[in-house]
């Protein structure tokens, strides 16, 4: 699946990581919902992958001395 926003490469990673698994676990042995998906998709909203919403480098590296 491609990725709409932030959100959804940060849980990507997450993922792969195994991060998110004990995320999970931890949250079910508490009874406390995480919270994953409501940040997921605000990230998503916030920093959109789209044509609209392009990264610019702003710490452009000068090639003179």
């Amino acid at each position: 699946m491609k990725s709409r926003g932030l959100g959804d490469s940060i849980h990507k990673f997450t993922k792969a990581t195994g991060i998110k698994s004990v995320v999970d676990r931890v949250s079910e042995g508490l009874n406390i919902p995480c919270g994953c998906e409501g940040r997921r998709d605000a990230l998503n909203k916030i920093m959109p992958y789209n044509d609209k919403f392009k990264m610019k480098n702003k710490w452009k590296v000068n090639s003179k001395n």
